[in-house]
């Protein structure tokens, strides 16, 4: 039977929801033009406190509701669009959505990273579609890439700058010489970060986008308890000032492999050299590198968040299901689980150092550092000392080690805190060759 519209329930009126409910109204001849028939939003589930908001007044308070039942019981919603974020109530709700028969589309990291695999099962036993193309990279196509246009290769790696926060931080400090905490406090000032800043500057945010990322790339389920993450917290001016002399920068990536069954997966500080392609990633965006056997290497760009980017890939989202419904199409979206594959402990990554050390300004320092390093077979690339203290009578030096075991360097940091020549193992960085 033909269709006269397709209908679409919000779930939330944050920044995101609220995007996506203008672009709905504003662009719904374009739209109705790319389905074949109108997107009418039907009802939007709201906070009591959302109400006050000047949307409600301007869209009609009848589209919106506080109650959970009238949401999910209102007539004519095919589409629901959950964009309240964070894992509780919202996978309850992408769950009774999804359980009830409607396509669902979701710009939720969280859930999706945590229960993508449970919910995209649930999609197919009811026949609709669970789509997040907005759960990693903001406006740039990063799900549908991997889904389509790269499902011929075996992706071999993934480095990616996924979180648009600590990577405005890096810049800046990079740029201008200023420490984390300041930098931090204009960020927070500006809106690039939250009050609460710890999921991005601790990495988690990257460590949820990168479980969706490895898991589609890998073919296997990746959580984020599975990812080893480290923030960015402890990078000084002084670390930035040394990359710069060495030839390096500083980012947080988020590292993916897969070799022979064996899946890596890792979010932390690395120095990579200054001239790579994700060095040059700057401020609030994003680029993703994929290594693949058949591509070689393509890079991914664009702004990584804000309701502008994140709504066109709901928006897309939206229109894809709603042609669905259209076309009577059910089923769509799967996470294929490989067999066999593991997760390698991050004791057992393999990667170069770089050293930043405070010592005591003797003779015979270096030589205990390098037995301390040698005896776990570490060797040294380059080692530089800097800043003679007269007074203290300490010093600076930096290190950069060939390929190690993260184990063996463990160990050895915990041998170099108990000579008594080093004052203070002042920072340690991951270096990455790209």
């Amino acid at each position: 039977m033909e269709r006269d519209s397709v209908g679409v329930g919000i779930l939330g009126l944050g920044v995101i929801a609220g995007q996506v409910a203008r672009v709905l109204r504003d662009r719904s001849g374009v739209l109705a033009g790319r389905v074949g028939c109108p997107l009418v939003l039907r009802k939007v589930k709201v906070l009591p406190d959302d109400l006050s908001r000047p949307q409600v007044k301007e869209m009609g308070a009848h589209l919106f509701t506080t109650d959970d039942e009238e949401f999910f019981t209102s007539p004519g919603i095919d589409i629901v669009v959950e964009a309240i974020g964070g894992e509780h109530p919202a996978l309850e709700y992408l769950t009774r959505a999804l359980s009830d028969g409607k396509h669902v589309v979701t710009s939720n990291k969280e859930v999706i990273a945590k229960h993508g695999a449970e919910l995209l099962k649930l999609a197919d036993q009811n026949g609709v579609v669970l789509r997040y193309e907005a759960s990693v990279g903001g406006g740039i196509p990063l799900i549908s890439r991997f889904r389509y246009d790269l499902v011929a290769n075996r992706i071999e790696g993934i480095y990616a700058i996924i979180n648009g926060t600590t990577n405005y931080i890096l810049t800046r400090m990079a740029g201008e010489g200023a420490d984390f905490s300041s930098v931090l406090a204009r960020a927070q000032d500006l809106g690039y970060a939250e009050a609460n800043p710890e999921n991005d500057i601790e990495g988690i945010d990257a460590a949820y986008k990168l479980a969706i990322l490895t898991s589609l790339a890998f073919h296997t389920e990746v959580r984020p308890e599975d990812i080893y993450h480290e923030g960015i917290s402890r990078l000084s001016s002084r670390d930035f000032q040394y990359a710069r002399e060495l030839g390096f920068a500083i980012k947080l990536l988020a590292i993916a492999k897969e070799s022979d069954g064996v899946v890596e997966a890792r979010v932390h500080p690395v120095f990579i050299p200054e001239d790579s392609l994700l060095a040059k990633v700057n401020g609030v965006y994003n680029a993703v590198l994929v290594e693949g056997d058949l591509v070689d290497k393509v890079l991914f760009f664009g702004q990584g968040a804000g309701p502008l980017p994140t709504s066109s890939a709901v928006i897309a989202d939206v229109v894809s299901a709603a042609q669905d419904v259209l076309r009577g199409i059910s089923g769509g979206v799967r996470w294929e689980l490989g067999p066999g594959k593991v997760i390698k402990p991050m004791s057992d990554i393999e990667t170069s150092y770089y050293l930043r050390l405070n010592i005591a300004d003797r003779p015979g320092i270096l030589a205990q550092i390098a037995k301390a390093l040698g005896d776990r077979q570490i060797s040294i690339s380059s080692a530089i000392q800097k800043l003679a203290d007269r007074v203290a009578q300490t010093a600076e030096i930096v290190i950069i080690t060939y390929p190690a075991l993260e184990k063996s360097m463990q160990s050895a940091l915990g041998e170099l805190g108990r000579l008594s020549g080093v004052k203070e193992v002042s920072n340690l960085v991951r270096v990455e060759a790209l």
